[in-house]
C-alpha cells in the first residue's frame, strides 16, 4: 500500500515529508529507508538511465510457474546483451536478477531491465506475457509477426497471473492467456477508475458507477494520466506493432522446418536388432504393449486408475531409468488445471530454434529461427535438420551430431568421463559456428553404451547455461530411449528443443509388420507423434502452463532419490529433498541392460515387471495377493 501511494506523491521526500504522508509510519529507522529510496534518484551519482524513469512498479496475483526456466535463459541470454542506453554501465547491472526474490520480483526485475534499455511498459509486457497469437486466424497479421518476432528472443512468462505495472504515468493491468485469475475495474462519474482481483472491494455507490469490465486474456487495460482516460487493448498495441516491420523481418529470416530441402537419405527400420536394442533401454513387454502400440493404436496417451503402489525408483529391486526418479510439480494456486482440450485456442505446441539475438537490441535477423510444428521429430525432419551445413539451402543453419556413448569397459568412471567429453564438444561446436546441435545415442554397440538421454540433454543444457552460450544454440536430441508422454516432458523441461525416438517408430513398424497395430506405419507413427504431444500438453496443463515454448526448460520437476553432488551439477536448481543414487548407479543399471542385450536376448522375448500389473516374479506392489488375503 505504501508503494502505491508513493506513485501518486511524485516528489522527492525526506523522512519528515514522509511522516505527513503517514502517519502511522513511527520507526525512524524505516522511514529514512523509504526516503532514501526516492532522494537516490536525484543523485548525480547515479547515471542518466535511472533518473530518467524513476517509478517502476509491478504488482502480481497468482504465480509464474515457469519461473525456474525463465530465469536460466535470462542468464544464459547475459553474454549476448549490449545496450546502447546502458552503455559500460550494463556490466555493473548484471546479472539483473535477484534469484533471492519471489516470482514477482524476478518477474519485477527483468521488466525493469527491458523496460530501461528503451522499450514502453506495454511492449515490454507484450513480450513477457504474449497474448494467445498462433492459433487467432482472425488477428492482424502485423500483430502477429510481432509476436513470433519476440518468441524468437523471449519464452513466455507462463503460469495463472494477474499483473498490474505503472511508470508513474501510465498504469494498467494484463492477464496471462490463460485468464484463471480475476480482475475486475469500475470507472466513477468523478474520474477515478478502481480495479481489484473481485468486485465490491470498496464500497463505490452503484450511481458513481459509468462503466465497468473486467480484464480479459491476454488484453491490456491501461489508464494514461496525461490523457485522463481509458486505453483500448488495439489502441496500446497498434503503435509498438507498427513500430518495426516486423513482418518483413520475420518473412526474411524464420524459416518453417517443411520449407527445408529433402534429405537425401533417411535410416530405415532394423527388424533384425530391434529386440536387441529395445533391450539396451530398457524397454518391458509393458512398454510395447500397454504404452508405445496403444499410443499407435488410438492417438492418445494412456490412462491408468488413480494411484501408483509400487516403489520409488530408489527403493526399487530393478534397475530404473532417470526419468523414474523425478515428480512433475503441480501449480499451488487455487485454481484447478486448464482444460487443454476445450482452449485448445490458447495452448501452443510449435517451437523455433536457433541463435538468439541481443535480447536489449535485437536487429531484423533476430527472428532467424527455425519452426517446429511440434517438439516430436519424425526421422525424416530429422535428416532435415542434419543436413543443414551452412550451405545453400541451409538458410544460415549449421548442425552437428555429437554422441552420447560411453565405454562399457570403463564403468561409472567412463560415464562421468563420457559427459564431461560431451559437454566440452558442445561448447566447442558452438565456438566453432554450430547453432545446431544433435545429441545422437545410434551408434551403440558392444563396446559402447549409451549415456541415459535425460542425463546427457541437462548436463549440456545446464553447462551452456554456465557458460552463458546456450542461447546460440539449438538441442535435438536423437535417442533410442523415451517412449512415454513422461519421458519427453522431461527431455523438453530440462532444455530438449525437439526430440526424435527413433526406436519407439521401430517398434511401431516391427508391430505393424506382426499385425498387432492397424497400418500403414507412416499412419501408426502419426497418430504416435500425436499421442506423445497430447500427453505433454495434459502434464504442462496441470501447472497452469499453455505453451511447450515455455515449459522448455523450466524444470517443474523434483527429484526423488538422488544423489545431491549429481542433481546440483546435472540437474540445477531441481529441488530435491530426498538422497540417492549417483552416476555410478545408472551405470550399472544401463550395463546390466547391455549384457542383457549382447551378445543376445536367447529367449527372444522382451522381461514382463508386471508395473501396471501385479505378476509373482515382478515388480513388487503394496496391494497384492497377500494384502488382500489379510484384509478378507
Amino acid at each position: 500500500s505504501m508503494s502505491c501511494r508513493t506513485i501518486v506523491y511524485k516528489g522527492m521526500l525526506n523522512a519528515s515529508q514522509l511522516r505527513s504522508f503517514y502517519p502511522d509510519l513511527r520507526d525512524p529507522r524505516l522511514a529514512s529507508a523509504v526516503a532514501l529510496v526516492h532522494s537516490r534518484f536525484s543523485t548525480n551519482t547515479f547515471p542518466s538511465w535511472s533518473r530518467a524513469h524513476p517509478y517502476r512498479y509491478i504488482s502480481h496475483n497468482g504465480e509464474i510457474n515457469t519461473l525456474r526456466g525463465n530465469v536460466n535463459w535470462q542468464f544464459a541470454r547475459q553474454s549476448a546483451m549490449r545496450s546502447s542506453v546502458f552503455g559500460d554501465d550494463l556490466r555493473k547491472i548484471l546479472p539483473a536478477i535477484d534469484t533471492e526474490g519471489s516470482d514477482t520480483a524476478i518477474f519485477d526485475n527483468v521488466l525493469e531491465l527491458l523496460h530501461l534499455s528503451g522499450r514502453s511498459l506495454a511492449h515490454t509486457m507484450m513480450m513477457m506475457v504474449p497474448e494467445p497469437w498462433s492459433r487467432d486466424e482472425q488477428m492482424d497479421p502485423a500483430r502477429k509477426a510481432f509476436y513470433r518476432y519476440h518468441s524468437c528472443l523471449m519464452e513466455p512468462w507462463d503460469g495463472p497471473a494477474s499483473l498490474a505495472f505503472t511508470d508513474g504515468v501510465r498504469i494498467g493491468a494484463t492477464l496471462d492467456r490463460n485468464g484463471l485469475r480475476p480482475g475486475r475495474w469500475w470507472e466513477t462519474a468523478d474520474g477515478r477508475v478502481v480495479m481489484a482481483s473481485e468486485a465490491g472491494v470498496l464500497d463505490v455507490p452503484a450511481a458513481q458507477v459509468v462503466r465497468k469490465g473486467r480484464l480479459q486474456p491476454g488484453r491490456i487495460f491501461l489508464v494514461d494520466t496525461v490523457l485522463g482516460r481509458i486505453l483500448r487493448d488495439d489502441e496500446v498495441k497498434a503503435p509498438i506493432v507498427a513500430e518495426h516491420p516486423y513482418a518483413e523481418w520475420v518473412e526474411r529470416s524464420y524459416v518453417e522446418l517443411e520449407a527445408l530441402p529433402d534429405p537425401t537419405s533417411v535410416i530405415l527400420p532394423d527388424h533384425e536388432t530391434v529386440l536387441r536394442r529395445q533391450e539396451v533401454f530398457g524397454y518391458t513387454a509393458e512398454d510395447v504393449r500397454m504404452i508405445v502400440d496403444e499410443m499407435a493404436r488410438s492417438g492418445n496417451d494412456p490412462v491408468g486408475s488413480m494411484g501408483n503402489d509400487a516403489p520409488l525408483a530408489v527403493l526399487s529391486d530393478r534397475p530404473q531409468l532417470l526419468y523414474d526418479y523425478f515428480k512433475q510439480l503441480f501449480a499451488q494456486v487455487t485454481n484447478p488445471p486448464l482444460d487443454a482440450i476445450r482452449e485448445e485456442l490458447i495452448m501452443a505446441t510449435e517451437r523455433s530454434i536457433g541463435p538468439e539475438d541481443n535480447l536489449l537490441e535485437p536487429g531484423p535477423d533476430a527472428a532467424h529461427h527455425l519452426g517446429l510444428p511440434a517438439p516430436v521429430l519424425s526421422n525424416r525432419e530429422l535428416e532435415q535438420i542434419r543436413a543443414l551445413d551452412g550451405g545453400p539451402g541451409s538458410h544460415g543453419f549449421r548442425t552437428i551430431t555429437l554422441p552420447i556413448l560411453f565405454r562399457v569397459a570403463e564403468d561409472g568412471a567412463g560415464l562421468r568421463r563420457a559427459i564431461e567429453d560431451l559437454r566440452r564438444s558442445a561448447s566447442e561446436a558452438i565456438a566453432e559456428g554450430y547453432n545446431q546441435i544433435i545429441l545422437s545415442d545410434r551408434g551403440h554397440d558392444e563396446t559402447d553404451a549409451p549415456i541415459p538421454a535425460l542425463l546427457a540433454v541437462s548436463s549440456v543444457h545446464h553447462h551452456l547455461v554456465r557458460a552463458g552460450t546456450r542461447g546460440r544454440a539449438g538441442i535435438v536430441l536423437e535417442s533410442g530411449e523415451p517412449r512415454e508422454a513422461h519421458h519427453f516432458c522431461l527431455l523438453i523441461g530440462y532444455g530438449a528443443s525437439a526430440i526424435n525416438p527413433y526406436l519407439a517408430f521401430e517398434t511401431i513398424d516391427d508391430q505393424v509388420r506382426m499385425g498387432f497395430i492397424p497400418g500403414p506405419t507412416a499412419e501408426a507413427e502419426k497418430r504416435y507423434r500425436k499421442a506423445v504431444v497430447k500427453g505433454v500438453i495434459k502434464a504442462i496443463s496441470r501447472m497452469g502452463i499453455s505453451t511447450v515454448h515455455s515449459y522448455h526448460g523450466a524444470q517443474v520437476f523434483e527429484a526423488v532419490g538422488l544423489a545431491p553432488e549429481l542433481v546440483e551439477r546435472h540437474f540445477t536448481g531441481t529441488a530435491s529433498r530426498i538422497r540417492g543414487v549417483g552416476t555410478r548407479t545408472f551405470a550399472e543399471d544401463m550395463l546390466a541392460r547391455h549384457a542383457r542385450a549382447y551378445p543376445g536376448n536367447e529367449e527372444s522375448l522382451l522381461p514382463v515387471i508386471g508395473l501396471y500389473a501385479w505378476r509373482r516374479d515382478g515388480e513388487h506392489h503394496q496391494w497384492n495377493p497377500e494384502t488382500i488375503a489379510l484384509l478378507q
